[in-house]
């Protein structure tokens, strides 16, 4: 029976029928509580926590401390978050495929029934982040890029059809459907959910294992991204442990000017609430300017919360959530459903500022927004497109400290020749592509993409043939509504045929450029650029030789390409020569009205119907010529792409002591903005790197290297590739002589100080006992949620990071793992302190007991026989995490939990 929690099960009607739900407005009155000052978001949260009370997990108290919810309180309870549903892409979700199976192996061996292990929660899994632009400026690129795409995944996407014979809950979205944010907003979604034997009905919630599933913000479905491991958790029946948040108001007032996308405007978002120091908190948007936004404009926004800092970026639905609905062909019971259950619960419409409590309240005049890039290094480095070419050679010179390339000024305007007699300059673009889930679910600006290409086309513009030029749609309803207005055509006359349906080039999929312009970059050390439509743009993400990427709107991305450099002002230089003579931006760029009068052609109910029900009727040749192995327990073939994790080695029912850390080396010592991608790259592996080194040792050949991404189900691959990106900085290895910091993931091994490879390094450490530490500087951790970020760092014997400030789920994460997060307080850090690397290290003050976020101490004894105690904050926030990391880790807690029942 449902419960009955302070008499909050009421009734409301749904079109002619009556059902169930449990009122906010109803919980309010009973415990004196005016609902409606509270964020809507905190609102949805609270009814998850409300319905799912069972008085163990979810008690009475949890509901009481959040529908008490202060706009500043101090945040120190925890709020056990039930989802409806969990999220995943095959990057992410192909490991935590893994460790389950792994769990269903151990039960097995252990003589307990192995559907113990079974998701209690729909799982999707849409296959998105496998396929590379190998292929490219064609239209036979999309079937040439698939044929390879399964030829080099066959492997994972048997494992993928294991899963979905194995566990009733668990579906899978196969590759060239779409990617999966703009597929989960499109299909997965939906608004509401039905619980058909108790008749009640209840808010569309999720965690996803990718970073922007904050985009389901953008239709009023909370959901945030999460690592691997803590979804694991949430779809065998563990809440979703977290702080109770800030919520930032953001009030939108005025509307976009003409020209103006809504790239435009998550870029400046990004810039604005990276400054604001939003890192953890729910950002919600309200007043005027946010019911002027599309339903797509919003997703743009919330899509990008991770970029801002934010847990996500909450739009409440209104009208145009129901017209979205509409046009995204969902079912009449559907969207009546929607709209009735948000007017019971007193939450349809977008508040205003006034009307919320909020823990802080900024304000952005939405007619101030004006067309920008993002780069070249980081989302949040916003430049005004009039700007771009005096920043970039401003950049060029300057020393790398001040997010420069410290490179010689003289030879910013030299001209080079590959070895095919091709032409290269600094500044030039290489990679141009109309790519990843921020924008390619928005027709607002895909339309403005088909009709700028239009223009250029007949103005007689071409795009340099060096420029690998791509367009993978989040889906393929945008591919139909490019051709029925007639536009893909245009797209193709320049390069942009669509290549794939996936993240590409925004996740590091670019594929290579030619050998002769990669040995040119590499032999005078060129800063050539990409410009894409994505969301992140860290150096060495896009691709190992391009050191300059920066983020446009799919139009601009077009106009850069026709451009062929960053160092032509696109304001006041014209863009190229046509037919006629020069052609300027103004020429080709497409008015608002005319994007307007296509875009009715993007929302055809029909034909989001017709695409998505092909899942099922037409997945396709190649995905139904793969073969899955049968049956309840995985049999571990041998593969280079699928191994049993070690995270269960030694399992037993009672967890071991904790480890004391004493005599800790440091494996490596970073500064800021170090991200999850420097940290577990996605991309490329170099033939010469550990994890290329073990490949080549199991009979792979390099062009069958695949990626990291491609290769998490495999441990031995992923712990060679920690710390293994090409741009990382390990501060431990001397200057060069111009002060520039060697890049690569080298370290220098202690004592004897010989320099190796960190992996070659920790394994030395490992076998001879000695535990180690990382140091990092502000926003360790920053950017995509992958859990091997932390999976790698503890198989490499790490044993706490410590860092002046954590990103959110990469704190979570290390958690999970049983890594500690340790925190340096006030001024100090691993630079401020002195540290070299030659240091042994203590910590001390939880050999008797964790509490949450408490005081550790870090004893560094110095190579001179010295030593200095420094005052840490621990981060285990919440007494959940102190549990998880008593028991080794979240995967064991779980595993124990599920077991023992």
């Amino acid at each position: 029976m449902p419960n009955n929690t302070f008499n909050s099960l009421q009734k409301f009607k749904v079109g002619r029928k009556t059902a169930q739900f449990y009122s906010l407005p109803a919980l309010g009155r009973s415990l004196g509580i005016d609902m409606k000052r509270l964020p809507v978001s905190i609102r949805i949260v609270l009814e998850s926590v409300l319905r799912n009370c069972d008085g163990s997990k979810v008690t009475e108290q949890h509901v009481r401390e959040l529908a008490g919810w202060k706009a500043n309180a101090r945040r120190t309870t925890e709020i056990p978050f039930v989802v409806a549903r969990v999220v995943l892409q095959d990057f992410t979700g192909v490991p935590l495929l893994a460790d389950v199976a792994a769990m269903r192996s151990v039960a097995e061996r252990m003589g307990k029934d192995p559907k113990r292990i079974e998701p209690l929660v729909p799982v999707d899994l849409v296959v998105d982040h496998s396929v590379m632009i190998d292929y490219f400026g064609t239209p036979k690129a999309l079937g040439m890029n698939m044929q390879a795409e399964f030829h080099r995944n066959r492997e994972r996407y048997q494992f993928l059809k294991w899963g979905m014979q194995a566990f009733n809950t668990f579906g899978v979205v196969p590759p060239g459907v779409g990617i999966v944010h703009q597929v989960n907003l499109e299909y997965l979604a939906r608004g509401v959910h039905h619980d058909a034997k108790n008749n009640i009905y209840y808010p569309d919630t999720l965690v996803g294992t990718d970073s922007h599933t904050t985009m389901i913000n953008g239709i009023g479905v909370v959901g945030w991204g999460v690592g691997g491991i803590e979804a694991e958790a949430g779809m065998l029946g563990q809440p979703v442990y977290i702080l109770t948040p800030d919520v930032v108001g953001v009030e939108l007032k005025g509307e976009l000017r003409g020209g103006v996308t809504a790239t435009d405007l998550v870029l400046t978002i990004t810039e604005m609430l990276r400054r604001e120091k939003v890192v953890g908190s729910f950002v919600e948007f309200c007043g005027p300017g946010t019911s002027s936004l599309s339903v797509t404009d919003r997703a743009t926004i919330g899509n990008m919360a991770p970029e801002y800092g934010a847990t996500m970026g909450f739009f409440p639905v209104d009208d145009r959530t129901i017209e979205y609905f509409k046009g995204t062909g969902r079912s009449n019971e559907e969207i009546e459903a929607l709209k009735a259950y948000f007017k019971a619960q007193e939450m349809y419409g977008i508040p205003r500022a006034s009307d919320i409590s909020y823990s802080k309240l900024l304000t952005l005049d939405l007619s101030t927004v004006t067309p920008s890039l993002a780069g070249p290094k980081r989302p949040q480095d916003r430049i005004e497109l009039g700007k771009v070419k005096d920043t970039f050679a401003d950049l060029y010179s300057r020393k790398t400290a001040e997010n420069g390339f410290n490179q010689p000024a003289a030879n910013l305007g030299k001209t080079y020749t590959t070895s095919a007699g091709t032409e290269i300059h600094n500044g030039d673009i290489v990679i141009a592509a109309i790519t990843s889930c921020t924008n390619t679910s928005n027709p607002s600006v895909m339309l403005a993409a088909g009709l700028l290409a239009k223009k250029a086309v007949e103005a007689g513009l071409k795009v340099p043939k060096r420029i690998k030029t791509s367009l993978a749609p989040g889906s393929r309803v945008v591919t139909e509504y490019l051709t029925k207005t007639g536009l893909l055509p245009y797209l193709e006359k320049l390069g942009f045929a669509v290549a794939a349906y996936g993240c590409t080039t925004c996740i590091g999929n670019a594929g290579d450029l030619t050998p002769d312009m990669n040995q040119a970059i590499n032999d005078h050390d060129l800063v050539c650029a990409a410009v894409l439509s994505g969301n992140r743009n860290f150096e060495a993400r896009i691709h190992p030789n391009v050191k300059a990427n920066f983020l446009a709107s799919p139009p601009l991305v077009v106009a850069y390409a026709l451009s062929g450099t960053m160092l032509r002002d696109l304001m006041t230089e014209p863009v190229g020569k046509g037919k006629k003579g020069n052609v300027w931006l103004g020429d080709i760029w497409p008015s608002n009205a005319e994007v307007q009068a296509l875009l009715s052609q993007a929302m055809d109910p029909d034909a989001f119907r017709a695409n998505y029900s092909q899942i099922k009727s037409k997945p396709g040749k190649l995905w139904q010529q793969v073969a899955g192995v049968q049956g309840e327990v995985y049999d571990w073939p041998e593969s280079t792409y699928i191994a049993e994790p070690p995270f269960f080695t030694d399992f037993g029912m009672r967890p071991a002591p904790m480890p004391q850390v004493r005599g800790a080396r440091v494996l490596a010592i970073f500064g800021d903005s170090v991200t999850t991608d420097h940290i577990s790259p996605a991309g490329s592996i170099k033939e010469n790197s550990p994890a290329g080194v073990w490949l080549k040792q199991h009979g792979v050949a390099k062009q069958d290297f695949n990626s990291y991404g491609s290769r998490r189900g495999n441990h031995e691959v992923m712990m060679r590739g920690t710390f293994a990106n090409v741009r990382i900085k390990n501060l431990m290895i001397p200057a060069n002589p111009d002060g520039s910091r060697f890049e690569g993931g080298e370290t220098l091994h202690q004592p004897d100080g010989s320099r190796m490879s960190i992996y070659d390094a920790a394994m030395k450490y490992v076998a001879d006992g000695v535990p180690t530490v990382v140091f990092g500087g502000e926003e360790y951790g920053t950017g995509s949620s992958r859990d091997w970020a932390a999976k790698g760092t503890q198989l490499l014997g790490v044993q706490a990071v410590i860092a002046r400030s954590f990103e959110r789920i990469h704190r979570s994460n290390l958690v999970g793992m049983g890594v500690l997060p340790l925190q340096f307080k006030g001024q100090d850090s691993a630079v401020s302190l002195g540290i070299t690397g030659e240091e042994t290290f203590d910590i001390s003050g939880i050999e008797n007991g964790i509490t949450p976020q408490q005081d550790v101490t870090l004893t560094i004894h110095r190579k001179d026989g010295s030593k200095q105690d420094v005052t840490m904050l621990l981060r285990i926030d919440t007494a959940t995490e102190v549990d998880y990391y008593q028991n080794g880790g979240i995967l064991p807690y779980v595993l124990r939990d599920l077991l023992a029942a």
